[in-house]
């Protein structure tokens, strides 16, 4: 039973590697994204410095910050500035974590002229990427030549919640944050979770034979979404539609508190949040359009639309049907409730 259970996990190993670009013995399974973000920062920064972009998802932003790290400011489209990233690194940078693709605004970073810049400035830090929200829309492969360690989790690609990788290449070294059975090379310790891992095994096969189609046809559809909405008056896309993935939609409400405009979406069957999906109900404004130069004000009328491989167009067509009456009774209430 053990050898079955032990060759499932192989053979999972053995396509994921191929299809990251990746050896075998360089995955390593864990309970999801979050946890081999903190696995790629903290097992790897030893007496150095850590360094990230300002819009990473919390499990890397916060990891840097728990090591006394350093960030790297974004311009308006969300991308990381280069001429800061230069100015941060020094040969005392041990790891260096930007995102692939961000899970709020969708905008997808260079990661050949990030690699080119830290090799240069901090030639002996591992350079992570979290490419959590990239591998349904892009070849992961090609984007991951360019860097030392790579972060998924399944659920964004099919599978159930609670599993994930990171994906270390063999010159890395890395220092294991869970202690026990020494699975995993001695990297992460912990019981394998092995229908977690073969379900992701063949969501990811699902995910890559998909791509190519699935993109255009969301892209359409999202491009349509965000017209539609935008009848509204008051409704800005905080980056350019070729900057982000074809998935993701997020705009700012001009005069609309994000809080009540998801109540009444999720009354006429609108599922959506005001920044990072895994943050709904968190009233702070999001860090992401802080970063990018949009006030307070204006990052608290955020609205965030995700599409996936499921999504119809009967579902655009509600979506366009429900939320730019929303956004009207939001703005009438003020003025009904002084009259």
């Amino acid at each position: 039973m053990a050898r079955v259970s032990r060759k499932a996990i192989d053979d999972v190993r053995e396509t994921t590697a191929e299809v990251l670009g990746f050896g075998p013995h360089d995955i390593i399974f864990t309970s999801g994204g979050t946890e081999a973000d903190n696995l790629a920062v903290a097992g790897t920064v030893g007496e150095g410095i850590a360094v990230c972009g300002a819009t990473e998802h919390h499990a890397v932003l916060n990891s840097v910050e728990y090591v006394g790290g350093r960030f790297v400011r974004v311009d308006r489209r969300g991308l990381l500035d280069l001429d800061h990233l230069t100015d941060v690194l020094d040969e005392s940078v041990t790891v260096v974590s930007v995102m692939l693709v961000n899970n709020e605004s969708g905008v997808v970073n260079d990661l050949e002229a990030i690699a080119s810049v830290v090799r240069h400035h901090a030639p002996a830090a591992c350079l992570h990427t979290d490419a959590v929200q990239a591998l349904t829309w892009l070849d992961v492969a090609e984007a991951a030549q360019w860097v030392d360690a790579l972060s998924l989790s399944g659920h964004k690609f099919g599978a159930p919640k609670g599993v994930g990788l990171l994906a270390v290449r063999p010159s890395v070294g890395l220092s294991p944050t869970l202690l026990g059975g020494g699975q995993e090379a001695d990297r992460r310790s912990g019981t394998h979770n092995t229908p977690g891992i073969v379900a992701m095994g063949e969501a990811l096969s699902c995910a890559v034979g998909e791509r190519g189609d699935l993109g255009p046809r969301l892209r359409l559809l999202r491009d349509r979404l965000a017209d539609g909405i935008a009848v509204a008056g008051g409704v800005h896309e905080t980056t350019s539609r070729e900057d982000r993935t074809a998935g993701m939609l997020q705009v700012v409400v001009d005069g609309v508190a994000s809080e009540a405009l998801l109540v009444l979406l999720e009354q006429g069957g609108v599922m959506a949040s005001a920044a990072a999906s895994c943050a709904s109900g968190a009233l702070d404004p999001s860090h992401v359009l802080a970063a990018m130069g949009f006030d307070r004000v204006a990052a608290a009328g955020s609205l965030r639309l995700s599409l996936g491989w499921c999504t119809t167009a009967d579902e655009i067509d509600l979506a366009i049907e429900v939320i730019p009456p929303a956004i009207a009774q939001l703005r009438e209430q003020p003025r009904s409730a002084g009259s």
